[in-house]
This record gives C-alpha cells, sequence and structure tokens, in this order.
C-alpha cells in the first residue's frame, strides 16, 4: 500500500513544533527544575547553557533531536528558557548552532538523562506491538501510524525519520490484512469454495447475480413478500454456508468489517479481487447474510402484523346506540 498516506498537515506535525505554545502550556513542559538548572550550569557560556536547554526540553515536547537544534523552534520557547536561566540576550543562542559536534554531544548527553533508547533498540517490539494492533483492530494506516507514535512515546523511544515510520505501518498493516484473507479463505472445504463463487455468477434468465438477490432481501410488507423473505431465508440456510467455523484466532471486528464490504460491493468488483481476498468477503458475507435475513423476516413479520391489526381496527364498523 501506499507510504505517503499523511496528509500534508499531519506530516509537517511530525516530530516538530506545530503551534506556538501558550504560557499554560510553556510553564509545564517548558519548566526548567533544580536537576535540570543543576546540569545545564556545567556548560561554558550562555549560548551554550541556553542550546542545552532547548534540546533538552524540545525532545520532551516533540520526542526526537532535531539534526538543526534550533529548527522551528519557537521565539517564545527561548524567551522562556532564558527567563528561567536569567539569560538577559536569548539571542546569543545564535553561536550554539554554529558548532554541530557540540550540541550532538548534548544531545547524547540528555537521552542518557532521560533515558530514551534509539528506534533501533525498540524496532522488533514495536512491530510485534504494530502487528497484533493491525491483527485485532483493523485500523487504517493513519490510526496505526498514530498509535506508534504514542507507542514510541509512552515507552521512551526517539522518534525516527517519519519515512521510516511510515514504511513500516504501512508493511505491518499490509501483512495482517493479507494474513486475515488466507485465514478465513482457507476455512471453507472444495464444496463450499465452488457454492461461494457460484454466489457471484448470474444464472441463466437472470438480471443479478445470486450474491446480489440474497443481499436485496424482502422489500414489501406483504402476504406474498412475507412468503418471499421465507422462501429466502430457507434458501440461505439450506446452502449451509453461513455455518461455517471460523478460526477462533480471527476477532470478530475483522469478520464483520469484511461483511461489511461484501454487503455492498458490485459482485463484478469483487470477481477480480485476488482469490484469497475475494473468498475471505464471501465467507465473511455469507454468515452475515444467514442472520441478517432471518432478521428481516422477522422484521416484516412484525410490520405485517402491526399493519393487519392496524387495518382490521379501521375497518370495524361504528356501534350504534
Amino acid at each position: 500500500m501506499p507510504v505517503n498516506f499523511l496528509s500534508d498537515g499531519e506530516a509537517a506535525r511530525y516530530g516538530r513544533f506545530a503551534d506556538v505554545p501558550g504560557r499554560t502550556e510553556l510553564e509545564k513542559l517548558f519548566f526548567l527544575d533544580n536537576a535540570d538548572k543543576a546540569l545545564i550550569s556545567k556548560k561554558r557560556g550562555p549560548h551554550n547553557r541556553l542550546g542545552f536547554a532547548v534540546q533538552l526540553t524540545s525532545v520532551r515536547y516533540i520526542g526526537r533531536f532535531l539534526a538543526d537544534p534550533l529548527d522551528g523552534v519557537p521565539t517564545e520557547v527561548i524567551d522562556y528558557l532564558a527567563e528561567q536561566l536569567a539569560i538577559a540576550d536569548a539571542s546569543c543562542l545564535k553561536l550554539y548552532a554554529q558548532r554541530e559536534p557540540t550540541h550532538r554531544e548534548h544531545a547524547g548527553q540528555i537521552q542518557t538523562k532521560l533515558g530514551l533508547k534509539d528506534f533501533g533498540q525498540a524496532e522488533a517490539e514495536l512491530e510485534t506491538t504494530l502487528a497484533a494492533h493491525a491483527w485485532n483492530s483493523g485500523d487504517g494506516p493513519t490510526a496505526m501510524f498514530q498509535y506508534a507514535v504514542r507507542w514510541l512515546r509512552e515507552n521512551d523511544v526517539l522518534l525516527p525519520g517519519i519515512t521510516t515510520l511510515t514504511r513500516m505501518v504501512a508493511r505491518i498493516r499490509e501483512e495482517q490484512t493479507e494474513r486475515l484473507y488466507a485465514t478465513v479463505a482457507a476455512m471453507p472445504t472444495s464444496e463450499q469454495v465452488e457454492a461461494l463463487e457460484q454466489l457471484l455468477e448470474v444464472p441463466p434468465g437472470k438480471t443479478m447475480t445470486e450474491l446480489e438477490r440474497w443481499r436485496q432481501g424482502p422489500s414489501k410488507a406483504s402476504g406474498p413478500g412475507m412468503v418471499k423473505a421465507l422462501q429466502l431465508v430457507e434458501e440461505i440456510l439450506g446452502a449451509g454456508l453461513g455455518r461455517l467455523e471460523l478460526d477462533v484466532s480471527v476477532p470478530r471486528r475483522r469478520v464483520l468489517e469484511l461483511a461489511k464490504y461484501g454487503l455492498t460491493v458490485r459482485s463484478a468488483q469483487l470477481k477480480r479481487h485476488p482469490d484469497a481476498r475475494r473468498l475471505a468477503t464471501l465467507v465473511a458475507t455469507a454468515r452475515r447474510l444467514e442472520t441478517k435475513t432471518i432478521d428481516d423476516a422477522l422484521e416484516l413479520l412484525d410490520l405485517l402484523m402491526v399493519t393487519e391489526l392496524l387495518g382490521r381496527r379501521t375497518a370495524r364498523p361504528t356501534s350504534r346506540r
């Protein structure tokens, strides 16, 4: 699947200062405690002390070190940090960015102090976590990406480059989707497979596939409509497709999502899908149609009874005294 699933705005906010923090946010997230100040005080020169403070608070806030430690850092953040460090001229920070070895060394010290792990140290664990999440939830790529970012932040792991993370999310999500298709498609017998595939064919003399006819269901609250509804229930139950036993490892939510798709997609489009996806969709849809058709028939019966009772009350002659 494409890896550029994030919008331009979502991509621009990743691991960067998306907005200017307000005063309350500054005081909460960019406050330097005594331990911070003790560490900062060891740096020589106001530009190094302020630069160290910027990196320290920035990585806490955005989850990663910037290649240029001052890139995109709001003036409000710099001024608030300078105020806490009693640095009168915050413009001295320009000197900090001129020596890359210094801010790289500082980043290493901050990483050690905060106990932050490199992405490579947690990559395998994240892959396992994402695979389980994708299998159970069926979330879209953007939701999975946000889940991955939260997991990294909560586990004190530095965010990787955006391309690294989007590629991982796209790959794992596709792998788990293919696993779902393969698992569900392997459940029916060869006879059931043949019956399922026949649902996508238009019988001689008809204008729609069997799947489309099954999905259409009863439409009129009438005696003949009720008969047709019961005949459809008998037909679908007789096919035995709804009694397919699903692997207990397959989350019910994923099967319902497949069925939801199968209840709306055109038969011609479904026929063009790869074998595993097509068959998995048919399995889930057939199971759902069995219960749906019974529910539709019961609903039609209720409506018919109410209609008949109201009709009789309306037709009852008015008694005369």
